[in-house]
């Protein structure tokens, strides 16, 4: 008498049925807004970066065999003064899947940059985001965050600039707080980002930067990113160009710091973005492409894009 035997995969061949997903999007960050080649108040600072958009995707179910499209959104340049008119927010990241509607994370706002010739002048841009780029050595608020709008918040709004004679910029915003205004000497501080454990150990993404420093006026100060708080990079000590962002956490690149009669100065890079999906080891079907780094945490398998490719669930 002979017996047959089917054998189902699980563990590296996959679910025999369908499952849940968790999901970590974030976009890139803001590039740093620049400082200006004019007069003595041209050398006002540079506004900071907004942070990349920051979602989550909990207890999605999966289909055995559908892809998932991973796209991870590249960090903005920082404003450099030959390309005063440079407006290019984050890159987006974004999931999508015949299993769920297409989630997108918006691109940070980059930073504005000091306005020397009046509020026609293209220095005078402040950009929406994700989180929104704080304002140049200029009066006028930030950027807007969660542009485009989604519930919950994918991040909060720039901080405002000031000129009074100071000509010093507002903080980028962050996914957990609105960048700063300059106020008096004090350039605006960088949005916090939020804290995620989807990896198995507590990380922070999408934070906002600080803007940079104005060494025409005595004490003044740049403003702090938050590098340990979400990536963003702080913004530049007088004349000198701003921090970029931290790569993979999408945060915003600082904005940077004016001298008098000094040399015009870049805004920092925004970090680029990350996305990260957390599978039942149990189900993991280890097929994806774009070269993912994978390790497990628990009974779980952490698959961690920093650069666009797939999963097939």
């Amino acid at each position: 008498m002979s017996f047959g035997y089917q054998i189902l995969g699980f563990g590296s061949g996959g679910s025999a049925g369908p499952y849940d997903v968790d999901f970590l999007v974030v976009a890139g960050g803001g590039g740093g807004g620049c400082t200006s080649n004019g007069g003595p108040q041209a050398r006002g600072s540079g506004g900071g970066g907004g942070a990349g958009g920051y979602r989550t995707l909990s207890t999605q179910e999966v289909t055995p065999g559908n892809d998932i499209t991973v796209t991870v959104g590249a960090g903005a340049a920082g404003k450099v003064q030959a390309t005063v008119t440079q407006s290019t927010p984050g890159g987006v990241s974004s999931i999508a899947s015949d299993d769920f509607s297409t989630m997108e994370s918006a691109g940070g706002g980059s930073g504005g940059s000091h306005n020397a010739s009046g509020p026609a002048s293209p220095y005078y841009d402040i950009f929406n985001g994700g989180s929104g780029g704080g304002r140049g050595g200029s009066v006028g608020r930030g950027g807007v965050g969660n542009t485009p709008s989604t519930d919950p918040s994918q991040g909060n709004d720039g901080g405002s600039g000031i000129n009074v004679s100071k000509y010093i910029g507002g903080g980028g915003g962050g996914h957990a707080a609105a960048g700063t205004d300059a106020s008096g000497n004090q350039a605006g501080v960088g949005g916090a980002g939020t804290a995620n454990t989807i990896t198995g150990a507590s990380v922070y993404y999408a934070g906002g930067a600080g803007a940079g420093a104005n060494g025409c006026y005595a004490g003044s100060q740049q403003g702090a990113g938050t590098p340990s708080t979400g990536g963003g990079g702080g913004g530049g000590a007088n004349n000198t160009i701003g921090t970029a962002g931290t790569a993979n956490t999408g945060g915003g690149g600082g904005g940077s710091g004016g001298q008098h009669e000094g040399t015009p100065n870049a805004g920092g890079a925004g970090g680029s973005g990350v996305v990260i999906l957390k599978v039942p080891t149990s189900s993991y079907t280890g097929t994806t492409t774009g070269s993912p780094t994978v390790t497990t945490s628990g009974d779980y398998t952490i698959v961690k894009y920093t650069s666009s490719g797939t999963y097939t669930a």
